[in-house]
């Protein structure tokens, strides 16, 4: 049975030490559970608790508990919750894909690699603005993810409600290139939306800045993760990064897959 609930305190001590199931506390760190844009559930059966689900804005995340794995009555309920609220994009553990793809016509799997950063205490000398105005940082990325440029309000809200929160930090190094940490959880720092202006693309701006987070922030004692598509590991390795899995997201398909 998958019910929604506002609180997850009780259930965090339960959850896994990885990705999704940070992304699903940051979430709620941010927002906790009284927004319709911020919506949490439970995977329960028989009176046990297996697992987390978060609805957040079009995207969704599921999480199974420590030692827990859903049967097949929950993972076709899973199907249904997901063909019903319909996410554009969802992540999970991919050893429930291929049993939800028998179903859900309306997906295709993407395939990420995962990296760490490997420190080198090689602390390259960047003059790089980690308090940046997010508008500056925003015209950055708009010219490199059309979802953002189009949402801009929601981008800037978003990004400044988790940033006074500590969860989140842009960077950004001259007025051509940025990167964001997307969520800081159990010293876990995950970097996305790196984007350089198109008239400074190919001149290794976002390598700098790449391998000058990953020393600044191992230097802090966190640890650095991204996610990459597979044949950008040699880019990653070359930066410092290393691979160190393979996950799949589930998609829905567009209109001319369709």
């Amino acid at each position: 049975m998958i019910t929604q609930i506002q609180n997850i305190d009780e259930f965090i001590p339960l959850m896994r030490h990885d990705h999704y199931s940070r992304r699903i506390r940051s979430h709620y760190q941010a927002y906790g559970g009284e927004y319709d844009f911020c919506r949490f559930f439970l995977i329960k059966n028989d009176n046990q608790s297996h697992g987390l689900i978060v609805l957040f804005n079009s995207s969704m995340l599921m999480s199974t508990f420590k030692d827990c794995t859903l049967d097949e009555d929950e993972t076709a309920e899973l199907s249904m919750f997901i063909s019903v609220n319909k996410p554009l994009s969802v992540e999970l553990e991919k050893a429930y894909i291929p049993a939800l793809l028998e179903t859900l016509d309306d997906y295709k799997t993407d395939k990420r690699t995962q990296f760490r950063f490997s420190q080198k205490n090689d602390m390259p000398r960047l003059k790089v603005d980690e308090v940046p105005s997010l508008t500056d940082v925003y015209k950055i990325l708009a010219s490199s993810f059309p979802a953002i440029a189009n949402s801009y309000e929601l981008w800037l809200t978003d990004m400044s409600h988790r940033v006074r929160r500590g969860l989140a930090q842009s960077f950004l190094l001259g007025d051509y290139t940025t990167a964001t940490i997307q969520y800081i959880v159990d010293r876990v720092a995950l970097v996305g939306h790196v984007a350089t202006v198109p008239k400074e693309r190919g001149k290794m701006h976002a390598r700098q800045l790449l391998y000058w987070i990953g020393q600044r922030l191992s230097a802090d004692g966190l640890e650095v993760i991204l996610f990459a598509r597979p044949h950008r590991v040699s880019y990653y390795n070359e930066i410092g990064f290393i691979p160190v899995g393979v996950d799949l997201v589930l998609e829905r398909k567009n209109v001319k897959d369709e």
